[in-house]
C-alpha cells in the first residue's frame, strides 16, 4: 500500500480537474491496481475539521506514513512571510507543507504554480508566491535548493497549466511500483520521459513549419502556427503531441498555438500587451528561434523553403 496525501495551495484546481480525467492509468486504476491509498485530497477527501487536523498531525508525527506528498498551487508566503493569506486546517498552509515535506518519501509538485510559481508569482507578486523548489528558473523556492525528500530525490516537478493527467498518474505509478529510479530528472527536476522533447515533436503541422507555410487564423486545419500566431511549440519541452489530450488531440492539432505552459517563463507576461498570440519579429525574423537555429541560417532557410514548397503548401494558407 502506498499512502498519498494531496494538498492545495494558491491555484485554481485545474490540475485536480486534469488528474481526475487521467486515462492511462485512471484514478480508479491507481487505487485498485497499483495499491495507492489516497489519505486525503481536496476534492476527494472525506475528513473535515478536527478529523482532518488529526490526520495531518498523525502524518507529521509519523503515525500515518506519507509515501507521496503531492502539492498543487503556489506556496503563499504573504503577508510579510507569515503565510496567513492561505490558512488551512487552523495553520498557514506553508507550515503544513514544511512539516509534511520532511516526513514524505517523495514530494511531487503538480502544475506550474507548484513547480515555478506560475501566474500568482508574476510581478509584482503580492501573494509572495513561490514554487516548491523553484521560482521561475531560479532554483530554491520554498523548500530550498538543497531539499531532498526521504527517498533522496528533490521535488519531482510535473509542470503544465494544467499538467497532462497521464503525466501525473504515470509518475505516481512509477513511485508506487518502485520504478521511479528508472526515470531521469532534467535540470528543472522534470521527468525526461515527458519533457526531453519539444512540443513540436509529433505536431501534424511540421511540414508546414519546414516550408514556412503559415496560417493567420485560429482553428485552421492547415498552416504552421509559429510564424504569425506565436506558437511556442519549437521552444517548449512537453509531450503534448506524443501523448495526446483525451487520447484525441492537442492545441496545435486543434488549430491553437502552443502557449509554452511547461516552461518556467509561462505565462510570458513580459510580452507587449495584446501580443501573446502574435509572433514577435525583427525585420521579418522571429525574435525567438528554435534552439540551435541562427538568424543567418534562418534567412537562408526561408529562401530555400519558398523555392522548394510543394503545391499543397499554397493551398488555403500563406507563405512567409
Amino acid at each position: 500500500m502506498t499512502n498519498l496525501l494531496w494538498l492545495h495551495g494558491g491555484a485554481c484546481s485545474g490540475n485536480t480537474m486534469s488528474f481526475l480525467n487521467a486515462e492511462e492509468p485512471t484514478v480508479c486504476d491507481l487505487i485498485t491496481d497499483f495499491g495507492i491509498k489516497v489519505l486525503w485530497h481536496p476534492s476527494l477527501g472525506m475528513e473535515l475539521g478536527a478529523n482532518l487536523q488529526k490526520l495531518l498531525w498523525d502524518c507529521v508525527s509519523g503515525k500515518v506514513p506519507v509515501d507521496i506528498l503531492v502539492f498543487e498551487g503556489t506556496v503563499i508566503n504573504a503577508p510579510n512571510g507569515t503565510g496567513e493569506w492561505n490558512r488551512f486546517a487552523d495553520r498557514p498552509m506553508k507550515n503544513w507543507l514544511s512539516d509534511l515535506s520532511k516526513v514524505a518519501n517523495f514530494v511531487v509538485a503538480v502544475g506550474d504554480c507548484a513547480t515555478w510559481g506560475g501566474i500568482p508569482a508574476m510581478a509584482p507578486n503580492p501573494s509572495e508566491s513561490q514554487g516548491l523548489q523553484f521560482l521561475k528558473r531560479q532554483e530554491g523556492g520554498f523548500l530550498g535548493k538543497d531539499f531532498r525528500s526521504k527517498s533522496g530525490l528533490p521535488v519531482i516537478n510535473i509542470p503544465g497549466c494544467p499538467a497532462h493527467p497521464d503525466w501525473i498518474s504515470q509518475i505516481l505509478v512509477a513511485i508506487a511500483t518502485n520504478r521511479i529510479s528508472d526515470i531521469t530528472l532534467d535540470e528543472l527536476h522534470r521527468p525526461q520521459t515527458f519533457f526531453s522533447s519539444f512540443t513540436q515533436t509529433g505536431c501534424t503541422r511540421n511540414l508546414h513549419f519546414a516550408y514556412k507555410a503559415t496560417t493567420t487564423e485560429f482553428g485552421q486545419r492547415k498552416g504552421c502556427l509559429f510564424y504569425d500566431l506565436g506558437c511556442r511549440g519549437p521552444m517548449t519541452h512537453s509531450s503534448c503531441n506524443r501523448i495526446l489530450w483525451n487520447r484525441v488531440s492537442s492545441k496545435t492539432r486543434a488549430g491553437m498555438p502552443c502557449i509554452g505552459c511547461t516552461e518556467p517563463e509561462f505565462p510570458f507576461f513580459d510580452l507587449e500587451p495584446g501580443t501573446v498570440f502574435k509572433t514577435q519579429t525583427v525585420m521579418g525574423v522571429p525574435k525567438e528561434l528554435p534552439p540551435g537555429v541562427k538568424k543567418k541560417d534562418y534567412a537562408l532557410l526561408t529562401m530555400v523553403a519558398k523555392d522548394t514548397m510543394p503545391a499543397w503548401g499554397e493551398d488555403e494558407i500563406f507563405t512567409v
